[in-house]
């Protein structure tokens, strides 16, 4: 993802500058937060495929939590789907 050499070479990759932590959530790293980049960093690891990822994330911890039911889940799940596919990313 790194389209500058301005950039550092983590520069928008999901699992690198927006990681899945011990707990089950997100978290950027302590490196991270200094950098000048983090921002549009992160706007770009979410967006597109990672945004998409993060999304059913979500959507799975909301019906985990209870929070959604079984047909909000199924139909956002199915909306992430389409969306995916239509980017041509792989699906499940």
């Amino acid at each position: 993802m790194n389209d500058s050499p301005h950039q550092p070479q983590c520069f928008g990759i999901l699992g690198q500058v927006f990681p899945v932590g011990e707990d089950g959530l997100r978290h950027s790293p302590e490196e991270c937060m200094v950098c000048v980049h983090k921002t549009e960093c992160l706007k770009t690891a979410v967006s597109e495929d990672g945004g998409l990822q993060v999304a059913e994330e979500k959507i799975d911890r909301a019906w985990q939590a209870r929070r959604i039911g079984f047909f909000q889940r199924w139909a956002r799940k199915k909306s992430i789907h389409r969306q995916k596919k239509d980017q041509g990313g792989k699906t499940p």
